[in-house]
């Protein structure tokens, strides 16, 4: 990134030599992504973030798709959430929220019927990847086959899994995912939105013909060059990485099961899940507030759901729709990189053993 905040200033969209250079990388950058997803670099959009990326995706194809109907469940990230219930709100569209499973798996059954139902209306389906908080993880083939048997249009917010997984997008019953820079290593503030070639939407933002007329401002040139590096770096070293952070989740689940005999785990157990969070409920012990407090205090920065939820005293939606009963009060998100060591891990372990 370093060289574009020095002698590559200039402005993508200028003609002069300067812009030309800038832009140049852009659409390298451009083009390195769409090979390492399976697309065409005409389907890759450059945005601030995956919220940012989600709006776009969801109130344009009100906009311009004609949907009247948004499928999503109920823990989605409230990117998608309250963007659906935004658009609802607005009377634009009916907002449908299917069933889960209880492990927190989206109810296929309970989505077919839905799908059944609306068929002879646009409809678009939104469920991520995988969960933020839970690690739930949806199979993507699977429901977006399901998705295309009724002629809807499917969006999956990848947000947590663009770079931890492989994608050949080409090759998926697909139309739109979104992905942010900091999941992965690179900065924040930058993020993408693939488009699926076959559908024609207008710009969410509107004010310059940036971004081949379909996110109007300037470019954060240093956050797309960060962000391609970074995605280029998680899949050069894909395998070893992976297999790194599995290892490391799988340590601490063993170790908590062996020092916390009352622990439960939120979220599917049996292998659909997300290798870089595990969820912990703590039954019968303080908040988790009480938890994250002491652990923070000790140098140790865990979460109890959501990161965008910070501060808010409402308590985890998706802990709640998991109707686990006051599992939320004592829940404990431990996420997991290529940097996390076992000897991290021991160290959490033995403050667990003080606190509860």
């Amino acid at each position: 990134m370093l060289p574009y905040l020095s002698e590559k200033f200039g402005n993508p969209s200028s003609i002069y030599s300067y812009g030309r250079e800038v832009r140049a990388g852009i659409e390298a950058a451009r083009k390195s992504i769409a090979a390492l997803l399976g697309a065409n670099p005409g389907e890759l959009f450059f945005t601030s973030g995956g919220t940012e990326s989600a709006n776009m995706v969801m109130r344009r194809c009100v906009n311009d798709l004609g949907v009247k109907h948004i499928i999503t469940s109920p823990i989605e990230h409230h990117c998608v959430l309250h963007t659906a219930e935004d658009i609802a709100h607005l009377g634009r569209i009916q907002l449908h929220i299917v069933k889960l499973l209880p492990d927190g798996m989206v109810d296929l059954t309970d989505l077919e019927n839905l799908l059944v139902q609306l068929k002879a209306e646009p409809t678009l389906v939104s469920l991520m990847h995988a969960n933020n908080e839970i690690g739930n993880l949806l199979d993507l083939m699977e429901v977006g086959n399901l998705v295309k048997k009724y002629g809807a249009y499917f969006h999956s917010d990848t947000v947590q899994t663009v770079a931890h997984y492989r994608f050949n997008l080409h090759q998926m019953p697909i139309d739109f995912i979104t992905g942010s820079g900091h999941k992965f290593h690179g900065p924040k503030g930058i993020g993408m939105v693939y488009i699926s070639e076959r559908l024609r939407i207008k710009p969410f933002i509107a004010g310059g013909g940036q971004e081949r007329n379909m996110r109007a401002g300037t470019e954060n040139v240093t956050g797309i060059i960060g962000f391609t590096k970074a995605l280029e770096l998680a899949y050069a070293n894909f395998d070893a990485e992976k297999e790194h952070i599995e290892g490391i989740k799988e340590y601490m689940k063993a170790q908590l099961i062996a020092t916390q005999p009352d622990i439960k785990f939120n979220g599917n157990q049996t292998g659909q899940a997300l290798y870089t969070v595990l969820s912990c409920a703590f039954p019968k012990t303080p908040k988790s507030e009480m938890i994250l407090y002491a652990l923070d205090m000790a140098g140790v920065c865990v979460s109890g759901g959501s990161a965008c939820s910070s501060g808010a005293d409402a308590g985890s939606h998706v802990i709640k729709a998991l109707k686990q009963g006051n599992a939320d009060q004592s829940t404990v998100r431990f996420s997991f990189s290529k940097y996390t060591t076992k000897e991290e891990v021991d160290t959490v372990i033995n403050l667990l053993k003080t606190m509860i």
